[in-house]
């Protein structure tokens, strides 16, 4: 008998995939997570019959929320990830000798366990020296505090369920307060394609933009999400993410990476004009 994973991307859009095994599955408090092994993505996160990452196509997300921002400041050294719980933002963030210090705060201890078991090409770096885990909410960690991190990565889920306070005014008001006077925002940002993604990115885009001096939004291909087209916002008090690009710099540290370079880097902010017809 054939198993098959599939996913409701829309109402009238299912994307599936053809399982192997099903290799874990626990109900936490604060939601439904399943790990399986795919003939053609490899292990797959799913959390409340959701996507989040998969074996064969995760390094596209992980490289592009990470390195963008890197790569506009060879400075920054104090980061906080909010989310990210399956390791990959942390993984590629501790390629950086640079970086002295990363707060991780994941709300659901679960989901970094079930990570750590089963998903060791992400979560390999979760132990690293300067890694300090937190399983406690972000938006109430994030409050209260004041120029503290070069660079902060909102790694969550869409703004339904733990992820929803995570798009709102008074957390990315903490955030900015949160962030040195250098400080990098970077925020997964929904899709343009479908609707309802397009709804939740304007909101999220039109409330940065309002707050901080630069805000850009930036694409990325990630085959197994819905539409394959998907935003990452990128807001700074002061840093210019293709004006103020240290790409020779970059480029000299030899990082090998599968999807981002710094031509692609600058391309990436060239958006579709329905994109920016919907963020205008």
């Amino acid at each position: 008998m054939e198993l098959w994973y599939t996913e409701n991307q829309t109402e009238n859009v299912n994307f599936s995939m053809k399982v192997k095994k099903h290799l874990y599955s626990e109900k936490s408090p604060f939601q439904k997570i399943d790990i399986i092994d795919t003939y053609e993505f490899g292990r797959v996160l799913v959390i409340d019959n959701w996507t989040m990452i998969t074996e064969k196509d995760e390094f596209i997300y992980h490289e592009m929320i990470t390195h963008v921002s890197m790569a506009t400041n060879k400075d920054i050294k104090n980061v906080l990830v909010i989310g990210a719980g399956d390791g990959g933002t942390v993984r590629e963030l501790s390629r950086y000798n640079t970086i002295e210090k990363i707060d991780m705060v994941e709300i659901d201890e679960a989901v970094v366990k079930a990570s750590m078991e089963f998903l060791p090409f992400t979560a390999n770096k979760l132990k690293d020296e300067r890694v300090n885990l937190y399983f406690e909410d972000g938006i109430k960690f994030v409050k209260g505090k004041e120029n503290l991190y070069d660079l902060i990565i909102v790694d969550s889920t869409d703004p339904i369920g733990p992820g929803e306070g995570l798009f709102t005014m008074d957390f990315y008001n903490d955030c900015f307060n949160a962030l040195t006077s250098k400080g990098i925002l970077i925020n997964q940002c929904e899709s343009p394609y479908y609707p309802n993604n397009a709804k939740e990115m304007k909101r999220s885009f039109s409330k940065l933009k309002s707050l901080f001096n630069v805000c850009e939004a930036y694409q990325y291909h990630m085959p197994t999400y819905a539409s394959g087209h998907w935003m990452f916002c990128f807001a700074s008090k002061e840093l210019h993410p293709i004006k103020d690009l240290k790409e020779d710099y970059w480029n000299s540290l030899g990082l090998k990476t599968k999807y981002y370079n710094t031509n692609l880097h600058k391309g990436s902010f060239m958006l579709p004009n329905y994109v920016k017809d919907i963020l205008e």
